[in-house]
C-alpha cells in the first residue's frame, strides 16, 4: 500500500446487490488508512444502482476523490453508468489481473465490481491490486489521451 501521505481518497458506493461487499471494502480500507467517502446504500434495501454510480464518479470527476470503487450484482450497470461522466475511466474488473491492467494502461479512476460474480473474498485482492498500480505512460497515455477527448467531443448528426 502507498505511504499513508499519498493514500487518495476514496468515493465509494454500491446497490442493494453490493451491499455487503461495499461494507467489507470499507473495513479493509479504513484499516489501512484510507479515508472513506461512502455515498451507499445503507442496506439491502432494492435501490437504483445509477443514483451511487452517479454520486462516486462525479466526486471522481471533481476531484473530491481520486479515485472511486462501485459495486452492484455484475459491475456492468455501475461501469457504464460511471463512464458517462465526463473524466471518469471506470473499468470493470473481475480478477487482479485485470484490476491491473485497468490502472497500468487504461489510467482507470473508478473501479466496478461484481458482487455476484466475484466471491467476496477476492475483492480486497482485486482493489489492493487496483490501488497499488501506477498508470505506465509512454504509448498508453497517447490512448488514454484519446480516450479524454471523447469527453469533449459532440457525437456527429447532433446538435
Amino acid at each position: 500500500m502507498p505511504d499513508s501521505t499519498n493514500r487518495p481518497k476514496i468515493a465509494i458506493g454500491a446497490d442493494h446487490a453490493g451491499f455487503h461487499t461495499k461494507e467489507s471494502i470499507k473495513k479493509f480500507l479504513a484499516g489501512q488508512g484510507y479515508e472513506i467517502d461512502d455515498v451507499g446504500t445503507a442496506s439491502e434495501e432494492s435501490v437504483d444502482y445509477p443514483d451511487y454510480a452517479r454520486q462516486v464518479a462525479e466526486r471522481v470527476a471533481a476531484g473530491r476523490a481520486q479515485v472511486g470503487i462501485l459495486m452492484c450484482g455484475t459491475g456492468i450497470g455501475m461501469s457504464i453508468t460511471a463512464n458517462k461522466v465526463p473524466g471518469v475511466r471506470a473499468a470493470l474488473a473481475h480478477d487482479v489481473m485485470t484490476a491491473h491492467m485497468a490502472r497500468e494502461h487504461n489510467d482507470a479512476n473508478v473501479l466496478a465490481i461484481g458482487a455476484r460474480v466475484v466471491p467476496e473474498e477476492q475483492t480486497i485482492a482485486i482493489v489492493r491490486e487496483f490501488l497499488n498500480t501506477a498508470f505506465a505512460g509512454g504509448r498508453h497515455q497517447r490512448r488514454v489521451d484519446k480516450i479524454n477527448s471523447l469527453d469533449k467531443e459532440k457525437v456527429p448528426g447532433t446538435s
